[in-house]
């Protein structure tokens, strides 16, 4: 599932699940998941108005780890989105989505006699 940093000005407040995404991967009563943050995992304490109007999480734990993440962004300002993937009963790997993986840079393929060329805006590369 893809979910986002909640973000209050310059600050990440904690991760924004969605309400589709609540009722279709949190059984209501749940009061803790896990979440595997790279080599980090942590318990996370989910409050009743999750399920009712605020799907949020809201850990300093995880708020620390976003804001790294966010930070090495471009548009460190906007929600970041991340991939959120069921990882066993109550417990989820947290990660970057695959469009936050790609290079900022454009390549475009140019046929060439030669092979195949792959151009960038600041590099040509030649691949055989």
């Amino acid at each position: 599932m893809v979910v986002t940093s909640k973000c209050v000005g310059n600050r990440v407040t904690g991760l924004y699940i969605g309400a589709h995404n609540v009722r279709r991967y949190f059984p209501k009563g749940v009061s803790a998941i896990e979440l595997q943050l790279d080599h980090l995992r942590i318990e996370c304490g989910l409050k009743p108005d999750f399920w009712n109007g605020r799907p949020e999480i809201h850990d300093p734990r995880l708020c620390l780890w976003l804001e790294s993440k966010q930070s090495k962004r471009q548009e460190s300002r906007a929600p970041m989105p991340l991939d959120m993937t069921p990882a066993g009963e109550h417990s989820f790997t947290l990660g970057l989505t695959l469009q936050e993986h790609e290079p900022r840079d454009r390549r475009t393929d140019v046929a060439h006699k030669t092979g195949l060329i792959l151009a960038t805006q600041n590099k040509t590369v030649l691949a055989a």
